[in-house]
């Protein structure tokens, strides 16, 4: 519990007659990058909504920072940050005027250094005084992933962050990814693209039929697959494989 930025036992949801979420357990570690995996409409960013306090779950609960999401929502949401799908930029101002709004709106001191620190560290500097209209898909995505992390949120969400994106920007948002792991920060990664997980998490959870049906390293996942056939060169399976044979297995069941 001490090690765990996350901890979720048993979490349930429905809409209406739809059960989307039937009880789901998994614990992220502190300073890791956690992947959920799962294909559309899975319950995914429903999980994300319930652990940042956005929606209420049916049954069971979650720890996030070491509060209780249902009873202690503020002390939740001012712990971490969440990064949506889409870049929830401002496309009419600057990189560095979006910058210095978020860090007065979380009444920081020194907003315009906040600011300039993190178009440094993004590699935003030469472009932070352009409007953001101007940016391309992968500057957004960094700049966006950049206001994230004004106040220095000790854990970050990021719900399928490179949707839409293009190769090299989303290299680009794996860079920013490994480095925020790298810095300390705990990063909880949804996406569906199986290769982003397998290049970026320390651990992979796949979501399937509102359960997490697989949880571990990559390592541990690849046991799971059935062993590789000595022919001329032994192949190890790709995780898209070992997504795809777990979830086979589960459906036969």
């Amino acid at each position: 519990m001490l090690n765990s930025s996350i901890q979720a036992k048993g979490l349930q949801k429905s809409y209406k007659q739809l059960h989307v979420l039937k009880g789901v357990d998994f614990e992220v570690e502190k300073g890791s990058i956690f992947a959920l995996l799962g294909s559309n409409g899975a319950g995914k960013t429903t999980i994300v909504k319930i652990l940042t306090t956005l929606l209420k779950q049916d049954g069971g609960t979650a720890t996030v920072n070491g509060f209780d999401v249902s009873a202690k929502p503020d002390d939740v949401r001012q712990s971490i940050s969440l990064t949506g799908q889409f870049a929830a930029v401002d496309e009419i101002l600057t990189g560095r005027e979006n910058l210095i709004m978020i860090a007065r709106l979380r009444h920081l001191d020194n907003p315009r250094q906040i600011a300039a620190d993190l178009l440094s560290r993004f590699g935003l500097t030469d472009a932070a005084d352009r409007r953001v209209s101007t940016y391309s898909g992968g500057m957004r995505r960094r700049l966006d992933i950049a206001m994230s992390l004004v106040g220095k949120p000790p854990l970050i969400f990021l719900d399928e962050p490179t949707t839409g994106l293009d190769p090299e920007a989303r290299l680009e948002v794996w860079k920013t990814v490994k480095e925020l792991a790298n810095n300390g920060t705990t990063v909880f990664l949804t996406t569906q693209y199986l290769d982003e997980a397998e290049q970026l998490a320390d651990k992979i959870a796949i979501l399937h039929e509102g359960k997490i049906i697989a949880n571990g390293t990559l390592a541990e996942l690849k046991k799971l697959f059935p062993p590789a056939q000595v022919e001329y060169v032994e192949k190890q399976p790709t995780l898209e494989e070992i997504f795809l044979a777990i979830i086979g297995k589960k459906e036969k069941k």
